[in-house]
């Protein structure tokens, strides 16, 4: 394990419109040591053909052979991973110039071995929506198990401290599970800047009606953490009202 790489972590599935400008933004960090593994959940526009006319030695691109979710892509690209940091970004966020540099920094002055900053949202086109989402400095397990906190885009985690993570196969809420999996090891700490720009897309997750959040929230419970079917319903709307919190508290603008 090299402990001063990062393993960037970038599952994709049609995403040929915003993938060269996410891939960008990682060519243009200042933290160097770096290597981003791009898991292609086959895709069917030109995403493979816009990957391949970029010419890094720190990018991989793989294919999985057959279209499997986010679940296993992720999974395939943490067993690839060969740094001590393990990044996430999808293929169609951005991160500013300074994410990993800072936040490296952080959690080695901080002793941290998980953390997560804060983003702000745009449009499908790339247009600031003037929509900036932080969340708690410390979060606990019990307050990991309360609400999803951390946006995807934003978590980096020390693989030498808390091991080889991998998901079960579940179709939504898996970058979720893999959190809840983490925090049972470490707490997260947040390093307080705006350091990611989150792309909010037509059919996105966070698009959809409370019904259907609340049928992906029960199952993460219910089947991947075991839960019986009260307690799994107990956190589902728990989870709710801390979403109602985060809105009121930790999303400006």
């Amino acid at each position: 394990m090299n402990n001063n790489l990062v393993s960037i972590i970038t599952p994709t599935y049609n995403c040929g419109p915003y993938i060269k400008t996410t891939i960008e933004s990682v060519l243009s960090q200042t933290y160097k040591d770096w290597e981003l593994i791009i898991i292609d959940d086959c895709s069917t526009d030109n995403t493979k053909a816009i990957i391949n006319k970029i010419n890094d030695h720190r990018i991989q691109y793989h294919c999985l052979e057959k279209k499997s979710g986010a679940a296993v892509a992720r999974n395939f690209g943490l067993n690839k991973a060969k740094g001590r940091w393990i990044a996430f970004l999808d293929s169609d966020d951005l991160w500013s110039k300074e994410k990993l540099e800072k936040q490296i920094n952080f959690m080695i002055k901080g002793n941290y071995h998980f953390s997560y900053t804060n983003y702000e949202e745009m449009d499908e086109n790339g247009k600031p929506l003037g929509t900036t989402v932080s969340g708690p400095s410390c979060i606990t397990k019990i307050k990991m198990f309360a609400y999803c906190w951390p946006g995807c885009l934003t978590v980096i985690y020390d693989q030498k401290y808390i091991g080889k993570i991998q998901i079960n196969d579940i179709k939504k809420n898996n970058d979720y599970a893999l959190w809840l999996k983490i925090c049972r090891k470490a707490p997260c700490y947040l390093l307080n800047e705006s350091l990611a720009q989150y792309r909010r897309r037509t059919g996105s997750i966070s698009n959809h009606s409370k019904l259907h959040l609340i049928k992906w929230h029960y199952k993460l419970f219910r089947d991947n953490e075991n839960l019986n079917p009260f307690s799994a319903s107990l956190l589902t709307l728990n989870n709710l009202f801390w979403g109602i919190i985060k809105k009121i508290v930790y999303v400006k603008g």
